[in-house]
């Protein structure tokens, strides 16, 4: 069964990718390699012994969009990454989170619409859930107005997603609305490979930890949580990725209940940044420079998952504790600089 992965090359599209491969399906990405590379296909291919089917252009291009699906028309589901995901960036450039985050889904629409039946696989945020207003956050939390404009795509797609699905019985769809994806596949080959400045936590922790980053900045210390800082549910890429396999699988099957489905992909616990800093500094042995600056804008204060929905529902359950998740990422800095 052939699986088109758009923004398959990225941190957790290419996780995602072998994954997949090694449950039997074959894999089609779509990257415009605007924040990946194209080695890392070589990493997916290291791992599973295939190399996956690769088209390099911009889903933006609706165009190029409509002529992937008449190249490619046994394409069966969609799991869709491609995506710009960086909350402060959102803040200042939201043009652009809106005509990538937003027109990119309704072209992949427009075409699955077509077909006697499609599974799609949306890759969606805890940011849609702002800061809620009880821990931990479970499926039926009110969707808040969101902090920035990247949290407002992933809400707008769930809304694009469930209206169209409403009209559409031959659509069949989950959103997986993760938490604070980490780590990197333990073989080393494939990883969070940032272009320029990381704008996730780990990968700025690593890099500042192997010295290519001077500090690391800790927004704000001055939040109602135990240390003062930011508290999120950090899961490792690996369980996230077998998270798509099993909502597809699922899909492919026909045991989803409606044709629009949310699950929450956590690991149900919260850990603040110091914690996690903490966890690389046991897991390294390495002290990490870092400095507390102000807060910045866009961060909402806790967030973390009650996911029995996923573990009852989908049968799906994270593995790996933090320091496991933050090994991993330091193997793959280490790897990456050798």
């Amino acid at each position: 069964m052939k699986i088109l992965l758009t923004g398959g090359l990225g941190f957790i599209g290419s996780h995602t990718a072998v994954e997949l491969q090694q449950a039997g399906f074959q894999v089609v990405i779509v990257d415009n390699c605007s924040n990946s590379s194209e080695k890392v296909l070589s990493g997916i291919e290291a791992i599973t012994g295939i190399a996956p089917i690769f088209e390099k252009f911009d889903l933006r291009d609706r165009e190029k969009v409509r002529s992937f699906f008449r190249k490619y028309p046994d394409i069966s589901g969609v799991i869709h990454f491609a995506a710009s995901k960086a909350v402060g960036e959102s803040v200042q450039e939201p043009l652009l989170y809106y005509e990538n985050n937003l027109a990119t889904l309704v072209y992949l629409l427009q075409e699955l619409e077509k077909k006697e039946k499609a599974s799609f696989i949306f890759s969606s945020s805890c940011t849609v859930y702002g800061q809620a207003d009880k821990m931990p956050i479970t499926e039926d939390a009110p969707v808040k107005p969101a902090e920035s404009p990247y949290g407002n795509t992933k809400q707008i797609g769930e809304e694009i997603l469930r209206d169209t699905c409403r009209v559409r019985p031959n659509l069949h769809v989950t959103s997986l609305r993760y938490f604070n994806p980490i780590g990197a596949h333990p073989s080393a080959q494939i990883g969070e490979l940032p272009l320029g400045v990381p704008q996730n936590l780990v990968p700025f922790i690593t890099q500042t930890g192997i010295g290519i980053r001077e500090q690391l900045s800790v927004f704000g210390n001055d939040y109602p949580t135990p240390d003062g800082t930011c508290i999120r549910d950090y899961i490792h890429v690996v369980d996230l990725a077998r998270a798509h396999v099993v909502a597809l699988q699922r899909l492919v099957e026909g045991r989803n209940e409606k044709n629009y489905e949310v699950f929450n992909i956590g690991t149900g616990k919260g850990s603040s940044v110091l914690e996690v800093i903490e966890s690389f500094e046991r897991i390294s042995g390495t002290p990490l420079n870092y400095k507390v600056v102000g807060r910045r804008e866009g961060d909402v204060i806790t967030a973390f998952a009650d996911t029995s929905k996923a573990n009852e529902v989908l049968g799906w359950k994270a593995q790996s504790s933090l320091d496991e998740a933050m090994r991993s990422a330091w193997a793959w800095e280490q790897a990456i600089r050798k």
